[in-house]
């Protein structure tokens, strides 16, 4: 009988302490709080002109390289100008879950699908700065010892979001925040059928006197010959004019100067 009583102890002895350590692992701060200051180190203001170049690589050689400008404004509202010689005069209009491409020969809005916002040479998708906090519901997966690219290791929190919306540009993501500062390290990113299709890696930088970042390496999961790498050469705290989210008006109008 003792001995019996001896073991249960110990069983749940160990189950405590299992469960202890879970608990302690969890960070102290809501997901919702983490995606937050995540977010943050994107983009540091509710409206903001990113200035992005995009550097398109296949089986490891550089084959093209685009420029873009992204207007974002809160309520999950973005519009980007092309401003490559190549792609001059196109333009991508995005309310909410509603998307639009403006061609400059034609004066009538493209309406265009989620998954159609992620093909083309840029995805211009990605380049959209969706945010993890407004796009996704989050939860805490576990907090790991993340190996990096090229050597060594961070400790992170893994956190599994889930697109609150059907225009999310992606369906699913696994995100990988440094532990105590939240820097984003890795995501990888899935569509709705469940492919993984974009593993994304993070570069840490300085912008100004805040630590930002300022570079972001997309390796394509379906397509393994390619990969893009996307520098955010300029952030600023600008808000466009109303008139500039409007399908029609940009239709009208020739805004190439933006």
């Amino acid at each position: 009988m003792f001995k019996r009583k001896r073991i249960q102890q110990l069983v749940f002895g160990t189950l405590i302490s299992v469960l202890a350590c879970n608990v302690s692992a969890q960070p102290e701060k809501s997901v919702e709080e983490i995606l937050q200051r995540a977010d943050q180190y994107r983009l540091d203001s509710d409206a903001a002109k990113v200035v992005s170049q995009v550097l398109l690589y296949e089986n490891g050689e550089l084959d093209k390289t685009r420029l873009y400008t992204v207007y974002t404004r809160p309520e999950r509202e973005s519009l980007v100008v092309f401003k490559s010689k190549v792609e001059a005069g196109q333009k991508m209009l995005m309310l909410g879950d509603n998307y639009w491409l403006l061609m400059p020969k034609s004066r009538r809005p493209i309406r265009i699908t989620p998954m159609q916002k992620l093909l083309g040479e840029a995805s211009v998708g990605d380049i959209s700065t969706l945010t993890w906090s407004e796009d996704y519901r989050g939860k805490w997966v576990q907090e790991i010892d993340l190996k990096l690219p090229m050597a060594g290791s961070v400790l992170v929190n893994q956190l599994d979001l889930t697109a609150k919306t059907s225009g999310a540009s992606y369906q699913r993501i696994e995100l990988w925040l440094e532990k105590g500062s939240n820097f984003p390290i890795k995501a990888n990113m899935y569509l709705r059928s469940g492919k993984l299709a974009k593993e994304a890696w993070f570069t840490k930088g300085a912008r100004g006197t805040r630590t930002s970042v300022i570079a972001i390496t997309l390796l394509d999961r379906i397509q393994p010959s390619k990969k893009t790498v996307i520098k955010y050469q300029e952030v600023l705290p600008i808000e466009l004019d109303a008139k500039y989210y409007n399908p029609a008006y940009l239709s009208r109008n020739n805004v190439s100067g933006l």
